[in-house]
């Protein structure tokens, strides 16, 4: 899917406020976030950062959302379980699933055999984007947003963003 297109869907439900920590799987939105004027884009140093700055952006007004690699998902958990899950705070988590489709990088292969099984150990709501959304099932994610006040992540497969 085109980043633009996808980028248009996210605007299109609300979402107007974007951090995270770059990744190759990304750069296509990143390259535009940096370019937009209209949305709020702010890159973090680090995932938990990036978690914290969504929930100050949520408390303004914002919809947020975060991009982050997988590893990144382990590495923050704790401030995702000390902020959003405990103080309810909506958020779009855009996560690039790599591990075993990174030939030559080896340091993605554990994680990435585990990351589902993360979701499921803290109770997350999560699909896989293989490079196609529908606006209804964006809608979809966006009224659970709304309705649990929770995070809701949403993996991203290697190439789905062009």
């Amino acid at each position: 899917m085109k980043a633009h297109d996808f980028l248009e869907l996210l605007k299109k439900q609300g979402f107007n406020f974007f951090t995270g920590v770059p990744c190759s799987y990304f750069k296509p939105l990143c390259e535009i976030l940096n370019k937009e004027n209209d949305l709020f884009h702010i890159p973090a140093v680090r995932e938990d950062i990036a978690v914290g700055l969504s929930v100050g952006a949520y408390l303004s007004g914002k919809m947020p959302v975060i991009y982050m690699q997988n590893s990144g998902l382990g590495y923050s958990l704790e401030a995702f379980a000390s902020l959003h899950l405990i103080y309810y705070i909506p958020t779009l988590v855009l996560v690039s699933y790599r591990g075993p489709e990174d030939k030559g990088w080896e340091e993605h292969l554990i994680m990435g055999k585990h990351t589902e099984d993360l979701f499921r150990s803290f109770e997350l709501k999560y699909s896989i984007f293989k490079g196609n959304i529908t606006e209804e099932e964006l809608k979809e994610i966006k009224d659970y947003l709304i309705g649990t006040q929770l995070p809701y992540f949403l993996l991203v497969t290697k190439g789905a963003l062009e």
